[in-house]
């Protein structure tokens, strides 16, 4: 397994930081909090001519059929300026609808979300925030040739933006051959459909959608009906990986902050970074931050090549949201109060991270799936460890 990057994949990294650092500032970053859509229109047109949209949607939608890991380096280079655009939430709806959509749905939807006329988002969190079936209760009742939705919706990301959502709702009760789990996509400016603004301490775009009577019909069904929860599993699986490389840029952004902070500081008639406290924190800072991306790329590399990477994912998301948060949090503490002061930038990485470190699943959530994976077959070798019978 080779997780470091190749020549070609070097280039676009360097190519996406070269262009984000020219056309995404602190400034931006900061406007697109206060904006009422949240992300500049022209920047994602900019990133729609770059190719970018279309990097792992099949060629014959528009797209150029890369690998998922392409998606993940650019992904990583929008955490590290946190850009303020609706690519993680389209990208995880469009790929979704690559994946198990019908053919019409895929031709009307993938070349518009790859020329940057298309913007996404998924839904499937509820009261209940756990990712698992048995938390989905929104329900979807038939109605002649169609059904209708009821039901509610939160941490919607990009739904006041959003042309079209994919909604994971309850079509049935749980049964041995399925989870009565269907996949819809919905319009988010249809009849039945409402929306309130969620505050975040990312200032991000999310939404409690609610669903009244909204009407579907089988050409919005993505996947088979009742068995959709596979199709999640995998958009979710898909989902965390990408957000783990966002958290993975962001975190090494904070990371080179404080550190280069540490080196001009000067206290006491000397620079902090010559305390050893100061010098332990910097050294974990790397290893967390090395260790973060080493296990969301193996994720990666794994999902590109059709193998199963629930655990690989997990094991990311499991320690990017303790190690990551761990990494801002001791850039706030090397700066000191400059941290705690809104008047300069540091906050705006210690916010996101903390902020994508709560979605897609805590560590106690992903622990809980490792753990499954270790132990659903007593007596085998399962991730190389030797288990008692």
């Amino acid at each position: 397994m080779d997780i470091l990057p190749s020549e070609e994949e070097q280039l676009l990294k360097n190519a996406a930081r070269e262009f984000l650092e020219a056309e995404v500032s602190t400034a931006l970053v900061r406007e697109m909090e206060l904006d009422e859509i949240g992300y500049p229109p022209a920047l994602w047109q900019q990133m729609a001519d770059l190719g970018w949209l279309g990097l792992a949607i099949p060629e014959e939608y528009g797209g150029q059929g890369l690998p998922l890991a392409y998606m993940g380096l650019v992904m990583e280079e929008l955490g590290r300026v946190l850009a303020p655009v609706p690519l993680h939430s389209t990208m995880v709806a469009a790929l979704t609808v690559a994946e198990a959509g019908t053919e019409a749905q895929k031709r009307e939807l993938l070349p518009a979300v790859c020329s940057g006329g298309m913007v996404m988002t998924w839904a499937v969190t509820e009261r209940d925030p756990r990712l698992i079936p048995s938390a989905i209760a929104e329900q979807a009742q038939p109605d002649g040739d169609g059904w209708v939705l009821n039901g509610v919706k939160m941490f919607v990301e990009n739904f006041n933006v959003a042309r079209r959502c994919l909604a994971a709702v309850r079509t049935a009760p749980a049964s041995e051959d399925n989870e009565g789990i269907s996949l819809f996509l919905i319009d988010p400016n249809g009849v039945g459909v409402s929306q309130t603004p969620l505050v975040t301490i990312a200032k991000d775009k999310q939404s409690r959608v609610s669903f009244d009577g909204l009407r579907v019909t089988g050409a919005d069904l993505v996947g088979e009906l009742h068995n959709g929860w596979p199709v999640v599993e995998r958009m979710l699986e898909r989902a965390t990986a990408l957000l783990c490389c966002q958290m993975v840029g962001a975190t090494r952004k904070d990371a080179e902050m404080a550190i280069e902070y540490a080196k001009n500081r000067v206290a006491f008639g000397r620079p902090i970074g010559s305390f050893q406290s100061i010098q332990h924190l910097c050294a974990d800072m790397l290893l967390h931050t090395d260790g973060a991306q080493l296990l969301t790329y193996e994720a990666l590399w794994k999902m590109d090549r059709g193998l199963p990477a629930g655990v690989e994912v997990s094991q990311a998301k499991a320690f990017a949201n303790e190690k990551c948060e761990a990494v801002v949090r001791s850039s706030q503490v090397i700066h000191g109060g400059i941290g705690f002061m809104m008047e300069f930038d540091l906050h705006l990485w210690l916010r996101r991270v903390s902020a994508w470190s709560m979605r897609l699943g805590t560590t106690f959530d992903h622990r809980a799936k490792i753990a499954s994976a270790l132990l659903d077959k007593p007596g085998k070798v399962r991730l190389g460890l030797p288990l008692p019978a």
